[in-house]
């Protein structure tokens, strides 16, 4: 069906009509003031506008106001569909995500850059959701509140750079962030995903304090733990093999996971990550019937063509007029 967004525009429909009978047009000798008393203006026989300029020049008028009242084409209602999940992202930004450790498509890529890529695809496929992105170094910020507009949190994410929140590791202080924005939802949506490469050197709550107080809003904590075991670096003698993820604290991330009935995942590489990420894509839905929405679509633009032309075959010359001579 069609209806207008508008319709009070119509108001303004006899309004050239209202300007032509109060406003008069002046007489030639007060429109234009001549210097020199001697000097006047030859009388000249008002042209008025021909039948089909006059039509032109109201249709126009027409479908102006026609095209202003915004005409849409309302489709029928649609549900739509909620998951009743409520997740959210804790992405570690500390300095040593800057590693160039993983690879993608053949690429050595820093942890972050992974991250970047996957992330972004769970993030795309977790329609249903709201999801909210918490970004933690030094500090935790929350960037995205709760939200089911999956691109925003996909574009905060992508224009997030490495060193943003500080170069240390405040995993407890990001639980936190998260238990304070997912308590108030109902019990059973709220999950917390926290990725990170290190261990806890900074904040003011232990991780595993924060674990308990997650625990106790009935939030699950799903804990990814990303870094390579092995990594050729040089020194003097060449090259030799380290271990770049010796600082990951895989038992407190165990443990937070645990406590809070979540799930701990090692991810070596990306392969692993998009594994982790996909385990946590199948937790099952719970559906839920959302509000009712109508589709739209605005239909203005075709009144306001239709005036345009009817407007440009009005005012286009259809004779030469005289120019009035001026009599001394």
């Amino acid at each position: 069906m069609s209806e207008f967004a508008w319709p009070w525009i119509v108001l303004v429909l006899p309004l050239p009509w209202l300007l032509r009978r109060w406003l008069r047009p002046a007489a030639p000798d007060q429109a234009l003031h001549l210097p020199h008393p001697g000097l006047h203006l030859a009388s000249v026989v008002e042209q008025a506008p021909t039948g089909a300029r006059t039509w032109l020049l109201v249709l126009a008028w027409l479908c102006m106001v026609g095209a202003a009242a915004r005409p849409q084409w309302v489709g029928p209602p649609q549900a739509q569909q909620r998951s009743g999940r409520a997740l959210m992202l804790a992405v570690d930004l500390s300095g040593s995500m800057r590693t160039e450790d993983m690879e993608l498509a053949g690429q050595v890529v820093s942890r972050f850059g992974a991250v970047e890529a996957i992330a972004g695809d769970f993030i795309s496929r977790r329609s249903g959701d709201e999801l909210g992105l918490i970004l933690f170094g030094t500090r935790a910020f929350l960037v995205t509140p709760l939200t089911y507009d999956l691109s925003a949190v996909s574009a905060q994410l992508q224009s997030s750079t490495v060193g943003l929140a500080g170069t240390e590791t405040a995993i407890g202080d990001a639980i936190a962030v998260a238990a304070k924005r997912l308590s108030s939802l109902p019990e059973p949506a709220r999950v917390l995903v926290l990725l990170t490469d290190g261990v806890n050197n900074a904040g003011n709550i232990t991780p595993l304090d924060a674990a308990r107080a997650a625990k106790a809003a009935g939030i699950r904590v799903y804990t990814i733990g990303i870094g390579a075991t092995e990594m050729r670096v040089p020194d003097f003698f060449g090259t030799r093999v380290v271990n770049p993820s010796a600082d990951l604290d895989e038992g407190m991330l165990r443990s937070l996971a645990t406590q809070t009935g979540g799930r701990y995942f090692r991810a070596t590489d990306t392969n692993e990550l998009a594994a982790a990420y996909r385990a946590i894509d199948a937790l099952e839905p719970m559906p839920q019937q959302g509000p009712e929405l109508r589709p739209r679509h605005e239909l203005f633009r075709w009144p306001l063509l239709a005036g345009m032309l009817c407007l440009l075959f009005a005012l286009a010359p259809s004779a030469r007029r005289p120019v009035p001579a001026v009599n001394a």
